[in-house]
């Protein structure tokens, strides 16, 4: 049986980032969010399930590394996990995110002990630092290529909720703001790397396959978030 051929990485790119109409920018509960139509209520429900997912996040990019055996590339993934943890108390990422939990009315006591969290974004974001750990690294990295639809929606975010939520202040967004650069900085490398060692044809729709899992995983987060709001 003849193997299928690898696609070119123009063709590569593109199948990737097709996936775009399934990122959870298009989700009813986000266009929502950025009519103004969330109550104060629906926005803490909100804030406090997404803090679940930013917690995580370090620990599917340290999984990563751990399957990586590409010291380049588990050194620049450790910034990742800096990037969100913060090199010290108080700074990173979380933190970022906590500020925002306080701007819409949770105090940070509530949402770090999770008690808002509900099932279904728990098991979807569990399920995702799971596909981390027991996937090939590769596929790690390519699940994580919602990074390339990320930094519109960041952006549009900040303007609609400084127009929309009156009570929050450009300041109180600092995880949007700031992390509309470093977005684009890493969905560039993390499309690199994939490009790199992704190339057979078999690991490129492994690739894809991966991208539209963790375009499964965010949509799920908030089907989750909308039914306990309901």
């Amino acid at each position: 049986m003849t193997p299928v051929p690898a696609l070119g990485e123009h063709e590569f790119t593109a199948s990737l980032r097709a996936l775009e109409s399934r990122y959870w920018s298009a989700h009813p509960f986000h266009e929502r969010l950025h009519r103004g139509a969330l109550s104060k209520r629906e926005l803490r429900l909100w804030a406090a399930n997404r803090w679940y997912y930013q917690r995580m996040l370090p620990q599917k990019d340290a999984a990563i590394i751990s399957n990586c055996p590409v010291p380049e590339i588990r050194r620049r993934w450790l910034e990742r996990i800096a990037y969100h943890d913060g090199r010290a108390d108080g700074e990173g990422g979380a933190e970022r995110w906590l500020r925002l939990c306080e701007a819409v009315g949770l105090d940070r006591a509530e949402v770090l002990d999770e008690r808002h969290v509900v099932p279904g974004v728990r098991f979807a974001v569990d399920a995702y630092v799971t596909f981390a750990r027991e996937q090939p690294w590769a596929l790690g990295v390519a699940s994580g290529l919602t990074e390339m639809f990320s930094g519109a929606l960041m952006r549009r975010r900040v303007v609609d909720m400084l127009a929309h939520y009156p009570w929050i202040d450009r300041a109180d967004l600092a995880y949007f703001t700031d992390r509309i650069d470093a977005v684009r900085g890493e969905g560039a490398e993390a499309l690199e790397i994939v490009l790199r060692h992704c190339t057979t044809r078999a690991e490129q729709d492994a690739a894809v396959a991966a991208l539209a899992f963790k375009c499964d995983v965010l949509w799920s987060v908030l089907d989750a978030v909308e039914r306990a709001a309901g």
